[in-house]
C-alpha cells in the first residue's frame, strides 16, 4: 500500500498549488521543503536591520488575485490581506512627469501624449474586457482555444516584438516608455517576440486587478496556503534536501517544484536518457542582481506622483530599455540598467518601523554573473529622485549566485526558471503537448519550468494535479 495519494517536492507557489488541489479532490498528500520556510518565491525576512520585512523574491501579485488557481482558493480565510496601491505601474522619464498607468484606462490616458491616446485604447481596452478569458487561454500548455476570435484578436498585439509594436502604434515616448518598461518583465531582448504579449498580459492585469501587495509581506500568500492545505489534511516538512528519488515514500503520483536541473539529479538513472538530454538542453534566461533598502524617509522621486504606484520600472525611455535588455543577453553589463523597483511601505507601512520604509529593487544581469551591480542601481534611482542614497539607511545585495542559492530553481540568477522564447512558451522544459507529464509514470513536473512559466500564479501546480487526478 502507498502512504500517500501524491508528494510534492518543493513549497513554492506551484508546488503548494499541486497540493492543494489533489487535497481537495480527497488525497491524501505530503509536501517536502528543503529550506526552514515555507514559499519558495514568496518568502519575506528581515534583510537589512529589525523590524524592516523584505519580500526576498516576488513582491506585486497581478497574478496572485487573478489566475484560475488563485480565484478558486479562499486564503482569506487563511489571513492573506491584499493592499490594492492607487496606481499599478510607474515610469520616470527625465525632465517631465512620469508616465503613470492608472488601474482606469480612460486615467491613464491623462498622462500620455494626446497622439497616442486612441492607440492605446484599442491596445488594451478589448483584452482588459475579457481578462478571464485571455488569462484561462495563456495560463497553461498550448490548446485549441474555447474562444477563437478573441484570442486572434489579442494575439494581433501579443504576437510581433515590443520594439515593432511601440514604433508602429504610438508616436510619443512616453506610451512606448511605459509598455517596454512592462515587457521587460520578460526578461527578453524587447526585440523578440514574445515580449510584447508579456507586455500585453501584465498590462492587461495592472488595468484590470491592479498589482497588489499581500500585507505584511509575500511569505503571508505562502502562510495562507499553508493553513488552507493544513485544514484539508495536508501534511507538510521543512529542512528536507531530497537527494534521490529512493528517499522518498511511496505515493501513486509524485510532483516536482524544481527545475529541469534538479529534477534529473534526484531522478537519476530512472529517466530515459533522451528525455533527460531534452532536459539539459533546457535554456535559462539572463538573472538577477537584487538590492534591498532600508530607509530613513520615503524615496524622493523628482515626480512625487510616482509614489502612488506599488511598481516602478527605472530604465527611462524605450532605446534605453531595449539597449539594457539586449546587452544581458550578449553577457555585457550596462552602465544605466533597466530596474524592477517596488516599495511596498508606501502603501503598507506595517513592513517597517513608523516613518521608516524598505524598497525592493533589481536589474538583470547575464546568467550567472558575479558583477556587483550596487553602484549602477543606485545611480539609476538617484538619477530620477536626488537625494535618495541619503536616505538609506542600510542595503542587502544578491547576486546571481546568492539568487540561486536561496532558490535552486532560480538557476544562474533566472527568477522564471528558463527562458520565456517562443519556443519555450507552452512546450517547457521538453517538447511535448502536456509538458507535466513525465516518462516515468507517476511522476509530474509542476515548476515554472513548466507552462506558463514565472510568476505567482500557481497555474504549473494546478495543471499538473488536473492532470494527474484524471489518469489516476
Amino acid at each position: 500500500m502507498t502512504e500517500y495519494d501524491a508528494v510534492v517536492i518543493g513549497s513554492g507557489p506551484n508546488g503548494l498549488a499541486a497540493a492543494i488541489t489533489m487535497a481537495r479532490a480527497g488525497c491524501s498528500v505530503l509536501v517536502i521543503e528543503a529550506k526552514d520556510a515555507f514559499g519558495g518565491g514568496m518568502r519575506s525576512a528581515e534583510l537589512t536591520l529589525p523590524g524592516y520585512v523584505h519580500d526576498v523574491c516576488s513582491a506585486a501579485h497581478p497574478m496572485g488575485i487573478s489566475s484560475p488557481f488563485f480565484r478558486d482558493v479562499p486564503l482569506d480565510q487563511f489571513g492573506l490581506e491584499w493592499i490594492m496601491p492607487s496606481a499599478p505601474v510607474a515610469h520616470p522619464l527625465d525632465n517631465q512627469p512620469s508616465v503613470v498607468m492608472e488601474q482606469s484606462i480612460e486615467a491613464t490616458l491623462e498622462s500620455l501624449d494626446t497622439v497616442d491616446r486612441k492607440a492605446y485604447r484599442w491596445l488594451f481596452q478589448m483584452a482588459v474586457n475579457h481578462y478571464e478569458d485571455i488569462l484561462d487561454q495563456f495560463l497553461g500548455p498550448l490548446m485549441i482555444p474555447k474562444k477563437p476570435l478573441l484570442i486572434a484578436q489579442f494575439g494581433v498585439r501579443a504576437i510581433v516584438p515590443t520594439t515593432l509594436l511601440m514604433k508602429t502604434i504610438f508616436r510619443g515616448e512616453r506610451a512606448r516608455a511605459l509598455f517596454s518598461g512592462i515587457a521587460a518583465h520578460s526578461i527578453l531582448p524587447l526585440e523578440w517576440t514574445p515580449s510584447a504579449g508579456v507586455g500585453m498580459v501584465l498590462g492587461m492585469l495592472a488595468h484590470a486587478v491592479n498589482y497588489p501587495l499581500a500585507k505584511g509581506g509575500s511569505q503571508k500568500i505562502a502562510d495562507a496556503m499553508v493553513g488552507y492545505l493544513r485544514s484539508l489534511g495536508g501534511e507538510l516538512r521543512l529542512n528536507w534536501h531530497i537527494k534521490s528519488f529512493d528517499e522518498l515514500p511511496s505515493a501513486k503520483a509524485y510532483f516536482f517544484d524544481t527545475a529541469p536541473r534538479g529534477f534529473i539529479e534526484i531522478m537519476g538513472e530512472s529517466l530515459p536518457a533522451g528525455y533527460a538530454n531534452e532536459l539539459r538542453r533546457f535554456r535559462y534566461a539572463p538573472g538577477v542582481f537584487k538590492v534591498d533598502y532600508a530607509l530613513d524617509a520615503p524615496i524622493p522621486w523628482r515626480d512625487p506622483n510616482t509614489a502612488r504606484a506599488s511598481t516602478i520600472h527605472v530604465g527611462g525611455t524605450l532605446d534605453e530599455l531595449a539597449h539594457s535588455e539586449r546587452a544581458v543577453w550578449r553577457g555585457e553589463h550596462v552602465e544605466r540598467p533597466y530596474i524592477l523597483l517596488i516599495q511596498p511601505t508606501a502603501h503598507d507601512p506595517s513592513r517597517a518601523p513608523e516613518g521608516k520604509h524598505v524598497v525592493w529593487a533589481y536589474c538583470h544581469v547575464p546568467n550567472g554573473s558575479t558583477v556587483d551591480m550596487t553602484a549602477a542601481i543606485d545611480a539609476q534611482i538617484e538619477r530620477f529622485a536626488p537625494g535618495f542614497q541619503e536616505r538609506v539607511l542600510a542595503k542587502s545585495t544578491r547576486n546571481t549566485a546568492q539568487v540561486e542559492e536561496y532558490n535552486p530553481n532560480y538557476v544562474g540568477g533566472d527568477v522564471n526558471a528558463g527562458a520565456q522564447t517562443l519556443m519555450q512558451l507552452f512546450t517547457r522544459p521538453a517538447f511535448r503537448l502536456l509538458p507535466y507529464i513525465t516518462p516515468v509514470k507517476g511522476v509530474y513536473l509542476c515548476s515554472s519550468s513548466t507552462p506558463p512559466g514565472g510568476g505567482v500564479h500557481g497555474m504549473c501546480g494546478w495543471h499538473a494535479a488536473k492532470i494527474a487526478l484524471e489518469r489516476m
